[in-house]
């Protein structure tokens, strides 16, 4: 807990763990994003249909949680949507929080990890 950083390591990589169950069980992969402006995505799950989710791993607090919509909506802006899909959904995935939401201002799903099975 003195290392909150290593600690956010640590969780990313059970997250994508997880994320890559549930997306082998419909037929999806998740891959890591990254462009050579060093603008990154923690995890995007994508489907056989075309369709994908961007995803951010954030331990949880409103800061951390703010930084990752700033990733989210600055990498989905990138996005040339006449030459491919707009993601499915944008989420940000948390260690902490007993439900999940879908901010109102951008759409944005905030989801603890252990609301994700649902």
């Amino acid at each position: 807990m003195n290392d909150l950083k290593t600690m956010g390591f640590f969780f990313e990589t059970m997250c994508v763990r997880d994320l890559r169950v549930f997306a082998e069980a419909l037929n999806g992969n998740v891959y890591h994003y990254r462009d050579k402006s060093g603008l990154e995505c923690d995890a995007v799950v994508h489907l056989r249909n075309g369709q994908y989710g961007l995803i951010e791993v954030k331990l949880g607090g409103e800061t951390l949680i703010n930084e990752g919509v700033e990733t989210l909506t600055s990498l989905a802006k990138q996005i040339d949507t006449t030459r491919m899909k707009a993601p499915a959904f944008k989420m940000i995935l948390t260690a902490t929080g007993e439900y999940a939401y879908r901010r109102p201002e951008d759409g944005i799903y905030i989801v603890p990890i252990g609301c994700l099975k649902q």
